[in-house]
């Protein structure tokens, strides 16, 4: 059934025959959800929500007024064909929002689950976010971009296209990000800088302190040693065989754009 007989909707908005609205979901007064969507269940959908074609959400999603979810991608070579937005479950998407679908036919932009997404900002094409990031008021994140688990982007941060940003990274406001940003750390400065740990971070991720310790002696041998890239990789191999030193190297090996180091 495409709308489940426990859904509320209000009498103003526009349900497409076809979509489909899941158990003990709420849709406000005046969204409009187009077909070929399909949402799951208990999601909350405030007036004014749209949800465009070929997007489907997870449960337990809260989409604030004046969102729109799917759009057609900001590119200019883009001329319609079928492509997806597909969102897991328990995000939460504040007011005035945009993420578009993806730009290459049957490609796909991706949001995780728990991400916690505020106000008036846009997440471009073929973008993939991971879990429980925040992503703040007038952030705008280009196409490609990839985002890992619990990163933490301020307020008025660009970041450029194809950039990937690291799991626990946090980026400071008004930060311009054009290279990839290693995992664990802390970065800010007009072009994107890094300044440490990301501690606070890391601390309510529940990390021990012989954990930091690791990151720590990891951060000093990327950034304060003077060894060139390819020697501070080897050297965190051979001196810091941690979980997430691992991680950290790995991220590194896989950049093609290079990496945040000054």
């Amino acid at each position: 059934m495409p709308i489940d007989p426990s859904a509320h909707v209000a009498h103003t908005a526009r349900v497409h025959r076809e979509a489909c609205i899941g158990p003990q979901c709420i849709v406000g007064e005046y969204c409009v959800i187009e077909q070929d969507v399909s949402i799951g269940a208990f999601c909350q959908m405030e007036p004014y929500v749209y949800v465009k074609r070929w997007t489907t959400l997870g449960d337990r999603n809260e989409i604030s007024a004046g969102t729109v979810l799917g759009t057609d991608p900001l590119d200019k070579n883009f001329t319609g064909e079928r492509s997806y937005l597909r969102m897991g479950n328990a995000n939460k998407i504040r007011e005035h929002y945009t993420i578009s679908r993806g730009t290459q036919p049957e490609s796909v932009t991706e949001i995780g689950s728990g991400n916690y997404i505020m106000t008036s900002g846009h997440i471009a094409h073929n973008c993939k976010i991971g879990d429980n990031t925040v992503i703040a008021s007038c952030a705008l994140v280009a196409g490609h971009v990839e985002v890992e688990d619990q990163a933490f982007i301020s307020g008025g941060v660009v970041i450029h296209q194809y950039s990937r940003i690291g799991r626990l990274a946090m980026i400071g406001g008004n930060t311009r990000v054009n290279s990839d940003v290693p995992p664990f750390f802390l970065y800010s400065d007009f072009n994107v800088a890094v300044k440490g740990l990301n501690m606070v971070g890391l601390r309510r991720a529940g990390f021990t302190r012989d954990q930091i310790a690791a990151l720590k002696s990891a951060y000093r041998i990327l950034y304060k040693s003077g060894l060139k890239l390819e020697e501070a990789l080897s050297r965190m191999e051979t001196e810091l065989d941690t979980e997430h030193t691992r991680h950290l190297v790995a991220f590194i090996r896989a950049s093609k754009r290079g990496i945040c180091r000054e």
